[in-house]
């Protein structure tokens, strides 16, 4: 899982990045399975993304775009 706060005059232009140039990379590793995107009201978007291995870096977006630096977390699927 991948997150990141948007300055709110920027976020058009990160979900743009997020959604054209940083998830595409993924989606062409063939350890890739599949990712969503969500928005927020509060000018956060998130990446969510399965994969067959430990995922690759998301990327950094262009900095002006964010008001701090992304989070991200790695998850495991539990037997339930």
């Amino acid at each position: 899982m991948w997150e990141a706060r948007a300055h709110p005059e920027c976020f058009p232009d990160l979900l743009s990045w997020v959604c054209e140039s940083a998830v595409p990379k993924y989606e062409h590793d063939p350890a890739h399975i599949s990712s969503e995107v969500f928005s927020s009201a509060d000018y956060r978007i998130v990446v969510i993304s399965k994969w067959r291995t430990i995922p690759p870096p998301l990327g950094a977006p262009p900095r002006h775009l964010v008001s701090r630096e992304p989070h991200f977390w790695d998850f495991s699927p539990v037997d339930r």
